[in-house]
């Protein structure tokens, strides 16, 4: 056999497939090295503002000439310290607001003390004990509708002259003879009856509205003492609470008050100047704490936001940092913001920072 031959070669190939087989295993390719896993965020985010925890912009509810202003831009307030005073014809201080709360407030207590009265002194028929006024009003409402159903067919002409129910003075159903004798014929029996259940139903139910009337202006009187009562309390609380001192805002009208303890961040009066009611003088902020508002979670996007979820916050002003919160809120209200339905969500912060500022840009992501 040639070496150049095509079996010699076929020869070759296969002899050396065999010494392969026969000789040491292959080693082991190693396994592929597996792709590193990327981590997808799941939160939601979104962006918003930061705001004082609680702020109110105060406007003055009377027009007048600033006469006094106590306070300037950043300086810390309690409730119910006076901000500026006005010089008004139709403003009252706070001495003629409560000279004025006073007498309503002693007004009140005797129209409660009339109306108690009138309600004590009104005979009330046993047959409406057990039942409010209300009560008694509907049910004999009720049965005034049936029997006048029940008489209509009596009320044609020739039946219109029956006996009123004075004929029955003590309002019991007599037992009538089959035919009743009256001025102008004969009528059935049933046809009184009817009519009597009628007159009855009637009585009883005027009775009902008197009594309903007493009891409603008794129920008047007793809420404009307690609203007296609160505007009384309110205007001499010496606490300085925050709902007395709004209601000295309210009722003190030469004066501006604090609402709440805070700091004024704006204020813009200065003595000798006038101004108008309803014009926005000044801001009082709670810089005690802070919120985020956010500004662009689209529709889609709040449908996974609930009140009391984690939420992160970093600002862009204070970039090395990340503060926590909660979702306080979520409006029910939406916004359109360039075509998109777009939600504002309230957070809460959990922790506060020397650097935050009102109006700051802060990036919000929602934990799942």
């Amino acid at each position: 056999m040639k070496a150049g031959s095509p079996a010699f070669l076929l020869l070759l190939t296969v002899a050396a497939s065999l010494a392969a087989s026969c000789g040491a295993a292959p080693a082991r390719q190693a396994p592929p090295t597996p792709l590193p896993v990327v981590a997808y965020l799941t939160g939601v985010t979104a962006e918003g503002r930061l705001e004082p925890l609680r702020f109110v912009t105060l406007a003055t509810s009377v027009d007048g000439i600033v006469s006094e202003v106590s306070v300037l831009e950043g300086q810390r307030v309690d409730a119910g310290e006076i901000l500026a005073r006005l010089d008004s014809t139709n403003a009252q201080t706070l001495e003629a607001a409560q000279t004025k709360a006073a007498l309503e407030l002693s007004s009140a207590y005797q129209a409660v003390r009339t109306a108690q009265n009138e309600l004590d002194a009104y005979p009330l028929p046993r047959i409406f004990v057990g039942l409010t006024a209300e009560e008694a009003a509907r049910k004999w409402l009720a049965e005034l509708d049936t029997a006048r159903g029940a008489f209509a067919p009596y009320r044609d002409t020739g039946r219109k002259t029956l006996k009123p129910s004075s004929a029955f003075p003590n309002l019991v159903y007599p037992s009538l003879p089959r035919r009743v004798q009256l001025d102008t014929g004969e009528y059935d029996d049933m046809a009184m009856v009817y009519k009597k259940q009628v007159d009855v139903a009637l009585m009883n139910y005027t009775r009902a509205v008197m009594w309903l009337q007493f009891d409603s202006a008794l129920a008047t009187a007793k809420a404009r003492l307690m609203d007296a009562q609160r505007r009384y309390d309110s205007l001499h609380d010496t606490a300085l609470s925050d709902v007395g001192a709004g209601t000295r805002s309210a009722l003190a009208t030469a004066e501006i008050r604090a609402p709440f303890d805070g700091t004024v961040t704006s204020m813009d009066l200065k003595v000798g100047e006038v101004v108008t009611a309803g014009l926005a003088v000044a801001t009082v902020a709670d810089l005690s704490g802070w919120i985020v508002e956010t500004t662009d979670l689209t529709e889609i996007d709040v449908m996974s936001i609930h009140e009391g979820l984690p939420v992160t916050i970093s600002l862009d002003s204070l970039p090395d940092a990340a503060f926590s919160g909660n979702v306080r809120s979520v409006d029910l209200s939406y916004s359109d913001r360039q075509g998109d339905i777009v939600y504002p969500v309230s957070i809460l912060l959990a922790e506060s920072h020397p650097g935050m500022r009102w109006g700051m840009t802060a990036q919000v992501t929602f934990d799942e």
